[in-house]
């Protein structure tokens, strides 16, 4: 089964690459010489996406530029929907509900940067879904779980988890589990029904993880363990490793890479 329709929220401010991020969109930050955003789309096209829809916000029009001149249009719709306030993860994939319609789609979250022979998306995709959603999840340490949706799970069938619970951001003593959910998303449209409640959650912020909470009563919620190496692009350290990893499967700079080494060593 392919993922018709995926959607791109890109309207986060990127506090943490500032000043770079005050002229250039931290989705066009590039791993070497590739945008983050376009890891994003080209894992979007090789799960079979047709409509690719980017919830950004006005004072980024990098984003828009970035998709014209690059003639993403041309291998598949594109629709470029505004973000007027800063909400949440939630209200950015609400935003884009009359876009997306009555169907299953796709959500990638660009600062996670997922590297593996099939992409994340695909590899969901592939699932038999039985009208669950999927959220990509991976262990985290314990001390991380406040940077993470949560999830505690019932049972485990392969890469696939049951979710029981799946609660936002909480302290490590509260965590269920170190199953963190990271930026991959296959949802039902029943999700929109929940998200437009409008109710805040962490940070006084429309979580979509809430709306996923409610989703597992219902036609329920599955977490995937996905294979590949992810990459946190949204802090400097995730981009560092993402560029240095990149680095190393290119011949000329990884033989800069060798030769700044036995400098450092060296020294």
């Amino acid at each position: 089964m392919t993922i018709e329709t995926v959607v791109f929220p890109v309207a986060g401010k990127g506090t943490r690459f500032r000043p770079a991020t005050l002229g250039t969109p931290k989705e066009l930050l590039p791993v070497i010489d590739t945008p983050l955003l376009q890891f994003s789309i080209d894992e979007a096209l090789e799960a079979g996406a047709k409509h690719l829809i980017f919830v950004t916000s006005p004072d980024k029009p990098g984003i828009s530029h970035y998709l014209e001149a690059t003639g993403v249009a041309g291998k598949c719709e594109v629709t470029v929907l505004m973000q007027t306030e800063q909400l949440g993860l939630g209200h950015a994939v609400n935003c884009a509900r009359d876009s997306v319609g009555n169907r299953r789609f796709g959500v990638i979250l660009p600062d996670d940067l997922i590297v593996a022979p099939q992409g994340c998306l695909a590899q969901m995709a592939a699932l038999e879904h039985d009208g669950h959603s999927f959220a990509a999840i991976q262990e985290v340490s314990r001390e991380d779980t406040g940077r993470y949706g949560i999830m505690d799970v019932s049972e485990q069938v392969g890469n696939i988890h049951h979710a029981l619970s799946i609660v936002e951001k909480p302290a490590p003593e509260e965590a269920p589990s170190c199953l963190g959910v990271v930026g991959r998303y296959i949802l039902e449209p029943a999700v929109f029904d929940h998200l437009a409640e409008n109710r805040r959650g962490s940070g006084g912020e429309i979580q979509l993880t809430d709306a996923l909470e409610k989703m597992i009563g219902a036609k329920g919620l599955a977490g995937y363990a996905f294979s590949g190496r992810r990459f946190d692009c949204g802090t400097p350290e995730g981009m560092l490793e993402a560029t240095l990893a990149y680095a190393r499967q290119k011949p000329s700079l990884r033989a800069v890479l060798n030769e700044q080494t036995d400098m450092a060593n060296a020294a």
